[in-house]
């Protein structure tokens, strides 16, 4: 009974953490993701409904990343609280042993495991999915925040925008030209094409947010008069050209928000649960050996130097020669002129460099179409189990840290959560992107986070079973041994200066 009521406390004061900590991770992880997407954000009038999808689907797709920090910022604050409080000592004294007080915590963890992989298995790619259509919907809506700068924008529907420069606060854009190919359909096909340019113009969107303004300041306007009344021939097409201080284009566009549709999104690998990556990741690899036993026997099988690799004969431009009549390559090469012998080998080296081109050309296209979607699918597969066992981690370090340290609250806690998570991170990334591009293998380059944080665990765990300790210091200490330092550094400067000047003034002497 007093086992169950330890625990019923020691649970309370955890989830409480948990919870906190969890909310306040979110929130942090939020806001430092919103300014990713700001700018396809800015300006497009998006109503509140569509705001709070888009912080709902954000804050949902970064759970992954939140879960192992509340863990481990919530068990370091937790034992961090019991050892501060001396209630860890008290419990320890009364004959519970670590790993008893810590039973509790470790079904709460391993429930919240089993949740991250249902998580990340069964709501994460349903998430994905829409989080991705609506991120694309919101791009694609009011092209005219989106114009870029230097290459030319087909956006809009029969109209190409270049534009030189553009001013962020103002929306004003400058040395535009626009290809307007809206007469094509009509007499004269791609010969009716109107070209535009002005020193600079803005683009509005209309009243009823079914099209746009192009209003255009100091420009000119050339356009084919190529029509069905007058038929002359394609060398003597007449133009007409017009120079205007101001002048408005309408543009048919539909400027509401419309959903892209899910299936042209339903291809990435976020969108898919473990059974749909095994089945693509199996596919994949059945597709990449084939195509390498492919372009091997391409190869094996075919004409090398002039000489078929089953045959008895060396076939060149100048005579052929039986193999069997030279007792090797070197015989059969001195038989040779000087001049025969250079030719062979320029026309070797040369089919060496097709051949070697060649294989690149098909080692890119088998990287780019078949081994980079495998490794990305294999890479989220695996990570459908990282994150459980991150979970798992992450409280066998900050559970004994805090039972080492002793202390808690949002102060030290927090910094060593931060720095042992950004550690965390750093490496996940290294991992990832090796992984992503063929240069480890893919389990090697998703687990190497786990396994690099998995002995650090084992070592606090032991550490404090042992009852180890690790004072921290104080505030007013860590003060104190800052300015001694810097009060050594500037004493040590003024001796070197000293010192300098006797010796000068000794040489002067």
């Amino acid at each position: 009974m007093q086992l169950k009521r330890l625990h019923t406390f020691l649970l309370k004061d955890y989830l409480l953490s948990f919870l906190a900590t969890f909310f306040v991770c979110l929130f942090i992880l939020l806001m430092q993701s919103l300014w990713r997407y700001i700018d396809e954000m800015v300006g497009k009038g998006l109503d509140l409904i569509v705001m709070a999808q888009f912080f709902y689907y954000a804050a949902l797709t970064l759970v992954p990343m939140a879960l192992p920090l509340a863990i481990l910022l919530s068990s370091l604050m937790s034992f961090g609280g019991l050892g501060e409080r001396l209630e860890l000592i008290a419990m320890k004294a009364a004959g519970i042993s670590l790993f008893r007080i810590m039973k509790p915590y470790l079904v709460v963890i391993g429930l919240l495991s089993i949740g991250s992989f249902y998580f990340s298995n069964v709501v994460m790619p349903e998430v994905q999915l829409k989080w991705t259509v609506l991120l694309r919907s919101i791009k694609h809506k009011s092209p005219d925040v989106s114009i870029p700068v230097g290459s030319f924008y087909t956006g809009i529907e029969n109209y190409s925008i270049y534009v030189r420069s553009k001013n962020q606060d103002t929306r004003m854009l400058y040395d535009m030209m626009i290809y307007d190919f809206t007469g094509n359909s009509g007499v004269g096909g791609a010969d009716n094409i109107r070209i535009v340019t002005a020193d600079s113009g803005m683009l509005v969107s209309t009243a009823d947010k079914k099209g746009f303004i192009l209003k255009l300041h100091n420009g000119e306007m050339f356009e084919n008069m190529k029509s069905s009344a007058v038929q002359v021939s394609r060398k003597n097409i007449p133009f007409r050209r017009e120079t205007f201080a101001y002048r408005e284009l309408i543009m048919d566009y539909d400027n509401s928000l419309n959903m892209v549709s899910e299936e042209s999104v339903a291809g990435k690998q976020t969108t898919k649960n473990l059974e749909q990556l095994t089945q693509v990741v199996d596919s994949l690899q059945r597709e990449s050996d084939s195509l390498s036993t492919a372009y091997a026997n391409k190869y094996v099988n075919s004409l090398f130097f002039g000489r078929k690799l089953d045959s008895g004969y060396v076939k060149t431009n100048l005579d052929t020669i039986p193999l069997e009549n030279a007792k090797s390559y070197e015989a059969m090469i001195n038989r040779r002129t000087l001049l025969q012998q250079k030719e062979s080998f320029d026309r070797a080296i040369n089919q060496m460099q097709v051949v070697r081109n060649e294989l690149d050309y098909y080692g890119e296209r088998k990287y780019v179409s078949v081994d980079k979607q495998m490794w990305k699918h294999d890479i989220e597969r695996h990570r459908k189990f990282t994150l459980s066992f991150a979970c798992i981690i992450f409280f066998f370090i900050g559970a004994p840290l805090g039972a080492i340290i002793r202390k808690g609250g949002f102060g030290l806690p927090v910094v060593i959560s931060i720095l042992l998570f950004i550690i965390y991170y750093i490496v996940d990334n290294t991992g990832f992107k090796m992984a992503r591009n063929g240069g480890w293998p893919v389990w090697v380059g998703t687990w190497l986070s786990s396994g690099m944080l998995f002995p650090l665990g084992l070592f606090l765990t032991y550490k404090a079973a042992i009852d180890a300790t690790f004072n921290m210091p104080t505030a007013s200490a860590i003060g104190k041994n800052i300015v001694k330092f810097f009060k050594n550094l500037f004493s040590k400067k003024k001796k070197q200066e000293v010192s300098q000047e006797n010796t000068v003034s000794n040489n002067e002497l």
